[in-house]
């Protein structure tokens, strides 16, 4: 399957880790941002079938993000990786409409497994 991937944390660290952790046939198909509204930017000029996205940044949280994305309609998949593990934040992004939340630092095979699970590899 063909697609390309948006990742959008504000820690280069974490963006790299994410990206490792992608089944490497997709490494010419990631695109990284380090705030929301780069990410939204991104969003609204190309297309993109997966964001991978963190709650706590700077500029644009993850949170309003994803009620960008819903009050315009973008569709994309999203996933979200972030250290802020508290049930009531997986509630919350849970109704926004992500698919996944992975707690920091992402697992490699945790990552792989929610991709396969939603036919996305």
């Amino acid at each position: 399957m063909s697609f390309s991937i948006l990742i959008c944390d504000d820690s280069a660290l974490a963006r790299k880790m994410v990206s490792r952790s992608l089944p490497s046939q997709f490494v010419n198909q990631i695109e990284c941002v380090c705030n929301g509204q780069e990410a939204i930017q991104k969003l609204t000029e190309g297309s993109f079938t997966l964001l991978i996205l963190d709650l706590m940044m700077p500029t644009m949280n993850g949170i309003e993000v994803l009620e960008t994305l819903n009050e315009r309609c973008i569709k994309v998949f999203v996933i979200i990786v972030s250290g802020n593990i508290q049930p009531e934040m997986k509630s919350r992004v849970a109704k926004l409409g992500v698919l996944e939340f992975i707690e920091k630092p992402v697992d490699k095979i945790k990552l792989q497994n929610v991709l396969t699970r939603f036919g996305l590899y």
